[in-house]
């Protein structure tokens, strides 16, 4: 497949018209927009820096390339799926609030269907949640590290900033350039989970954890999570 190519699916994988659902959740953002505490494009920019550094999604990016492998190994043998499915479930585990894991399974699964309907069916019966799922998509598009990682720290980046677009509120031009901004950011963090084990990292995304596990409380709220 030549680079053009490959750069187009990359795109198709990260844009928003993406069938996911992944519109429909702040992953906490509303918790913390309702307290003031992100209250503009400074502090939603701290916030977004804190967790590419050393949130849960950075976990789940420095994870992709061994899904990739143990997913590619399932082409040929379908018992190198089970090592995929543990360390998905390994992933969803580090979220704590059921509303986040439950988003993980529900996008998961739509990407899954949408990629069996395209003729790139998952062997086996597996059901991923998002880490998973993303990581047999990129597969099956032909997508390898460090754009692997980069797409995926990209698009968790896009719905955030789409959410707080609606939150905060936030003008669309401010959006797009605090996304310009970040992206020497996300090229860095890429490059560097790429080759980093999973297992050695930590999810320092405390707050974010907590303002997960409170959205459900909300008496009123836009997002499912």
């Amino acid at each position: 497949m030549s680079s053009a190519a490959a750069r187009l699916r990359l795109f198709q994988l990260v844009s928003p018209a993406l069938p996911v659902g992944a519109f429909s959740y702040s992953e906490g953002l509303e918790v913390l927009v309702q307290r003031g505490a992100v209250a503009g494009v400074e502090p939603l920019e701290r916030w977004l820096r804190a967790e590419l550094e050393r949130g849960a999604v950075a976990v789940e990016a420095a994870a992709l390339g061994e899904l990739q492998a143990a997913l590619r190994a399932a082409k040929q043998e379908p018992g190198a799926l089970a090592i995929a499915e543990e360390l998905d479930r390994w992933l969803l585990a580090q979220r704590e609030a059921a509303e986040v894991r439950a988003q993980q399974r529900q996008m998961g699964q739509s990407l899954l269907q949408l990629l069996a309907d395209l003729g790139s069916p998952l062997p086996g019966a597996a059901a991923l949640a998002w880490p998973g799922a993303f990581a047999w998509a990129a597969l099956c598009l032909e997508i390898a590290s460090p754009e692997l990682e980069e797409a995926y720290l990209y698009s968790w980046v896009a719905n955030q900033i789409s959410a707080a677009v609606r939150l905060v509120p936030l003008g669309p031009t401010q959006g797009q350039r605090l996304q310009l901004n970040l992206a020497p950011l996300l090229a860095e963090r890429a490059a560097a989970l790429a080759g980093s084990d999973p297992h050695d990292l930590w999810n320092g995304g405390i707050g974010a954890g907590l303002a997960q596990l409170q959205h459900q409380e909300l008496y009123s709220r836009l997002f499912r999570s």
